[in-house]
């Protein structure tokens, strides 16, 4: 992850929530310091080790982090994830943007770990795609690698993808390829769209590094895969979900990719609970 990125980002989210200050806990609060503590409260991954670092150094306040989880970690209910100490008007100014991203983020990782759950005992892993929250993408994507799941394309600049679109402008895969080939260099991988098993088969032939076997049946893919020699990596996408992931887990494809792994989690449940008089009265919501 950037971490200059992220402390831009950081900054940005603050200025939005806080804008010329937290009227409520300045007006209640002045020197004091708290301590506060991040518990789950419902079980899963824990993702955004690096948003509550990063997150509270911005601060430039002589607050303390202990964290008891790291990316990628289960906890349970009742789990303590982190305790911080400080100034109480900046624990409580700052509480809600990084509770929103790290609940958001253990939302992807536990929603990632599940799927790949579902394929233990295959070659196959389940990897993201571009359904990211725009401004987001790096947190989610993150996300999704402490969940044990893999990346696709972080954007359009990174790999070239010949989707339907393309194929149907340029007249043919084998034509879209060609055009890729004559302008990019040898390190950047093109992966085709394809739709039957013809197209897998012209895919081939033109000399695709990655084939996406789009919208089929696991029959389909356990069949189409027979086609595409070992050194092509193969994925299948479009119309998966939890409940059928695993159906696909022996059909030979070596990804499967879920745009819900972003577009469509429930962020994990987690609360920052500020300590008072050795016990937790303040709940944050």
């Amino acid at each position: 992850m950037n971490k200059f990125l992220l402390r831009e980002q950081l900054t940005r989210f603050f200025q939005e929530d806080i804008g010329f200050g937290d009227r409520t806990s300045q007006s209640i609060f002045s020197d004091e310091t708290s301590e506060a503590i991040y518990i789950a409260k419902e079980a899963g991954v824990f993702a955004g080790e690096t948003v509550l670092k990063e997150g509270y150094a911005l601060l430039q306040e002589d607050i303390e982090l202990k964290l008891m989880k790291k990316d990628g970690e289960k906890v349970e209910v009742g789990d303590v994830i982190a305790t911080v100490t400080g100034p109480t008007v900046e624990l409580l100014s700052t509480e809600r943007v990084l509770l929103n991203l790290v609940q958001r983020m253990s939302g992807i990782a536990t929603l990632t770990n599940k799927a790949q759950d579902q394929l233990k005992g295959s070659k196959t892993n389940v990897c993201d795609t571009r359904k990211t929250t725009p401004g987001l993408r790096m947190l989610e994507k993150h996300a999704v690698v402490c969940g044990g799941g893999a990346n696709h394309r972080l954007r359009l600049d990174d790999a070239i993808m010949i989707k339907d679109n393309h194929i149907a402008q340029s007249g043919s895969i084998t034509e879209a390829v060609r055009r890729v080939k004559e302008k990019i260099g040898h390190m950047v991988k093109i992966e085709v769209e394809t739709e039957s098993i013809e197209e897998v088969i012209e895919a081939v032939a033109a000399g695709a590094d990655v084939i996406m076997l789009d919208n089929c049946s696991v029959e389909e893919a356990t069949e189409r895969v027979k086609d595409i020699p070992d050194h092509i990596i193969t994925e299948v996408s479009g119309g998966i979900t939890l409940e059928t992931i695993a159906d696909y887990k022996h059909s030979g494809v070596d990804y499967i990719s879920l745009g819900a792994l972003t577009h469509s989690v429930k962020a994990l449940d987690i609360s920052l609970n500020i300590k008072v008089n050795g016990g937790t009265k303040y709940d944050s919501k």
